[in-house]
């Protein structure tokens, strides 16, 4: 089952997030109902967290960008945590989740991923422990596998990065960006009364 999810992750992602779209536009937010100024902070919080994850995964394309399955990458973010990427892209998917100012959407996302990326993540260790053998297997041994370590951190004076396979990396960066603007185009639209609310989520 964990190899299907990591062979199918791409679409699997694509999937839960046409599911995720499809519940946001049908549904109302009885938080911005009952409490108006805890639905501000929660966009506001999104927004932040939406950001970071940004950063951070161009921080990490950085390093990873050209030299996944060849290179046992053990420098700046990926010297505090393994899965540096799926970390802040954690981040991001909490950010997106709470700029729909709901908090059962938010709970859904953070759900979905747990389950998509625990799969994915063990799968990716053991191919990475086929390929780099005992330098990966001390890497599992010394470095947390999700939350960041930053006693941990050391980064290099210089670092090669290949500015292609990194331009591509920041594209996918991006997708939280345009994930934020569908949320907001969809409450524009529920706001005209042009989408119906079928059901009400705090």
């Amino acid at each position: 089952m964990s190899h299907f999810i990591a062979y199918y992750r791409t679409r699997l992602s694509q999937l839960f997030g046409l599911l995720f779209i499809l519940l946001v536009m049908f549904t109302g937010k009885k938080l911005d109902l009952v409490a108006p100024e805890i639905s501000g902070v929660l966009f506001l919080i999104g927004c932040a967290l939406v950001g970071i994850a940004i950063v951070g995964r161009l921080w990490c394309a950085q390093y990873i960008a050209g030299y996944k399955d060849n290179t046992l990458v053990r420098e700046g973010p990926y010297s505090m945590c393994r899965n540096p990427l799926y970390f802040f892209s954690f981040l991001g998917t909490i950010g997106v989740g709470l700029c729909t100012e709901s908090l059962t959407l938010t709970a859904f996302l953070i759900v979905s991923f747990g389950l998509l990326y625990r799969s994915i993540i063990h799968t990716e260790e053991t191919k990475l422990i086929r390929i780099f053998g005992e330098p990966y297997a001390n890497y599992l041994r010394e470095v947390p596998r999700f939350l960041p370590n930053p006693h941990l951190f050391h980064e290099p004076r210089l670092y090669e990065v290949v500015p292609g396979v990194f331009r591509h990396a920041a594209g996918d960066a991006l997708w939280f960006v345009v994930a934020v603007g569908v949320m907001e185009f969809i409450e524009a639209l529920q706001d005209t009364g042009l989408l119906p609310t079928l059901f009400s989520l705090y």
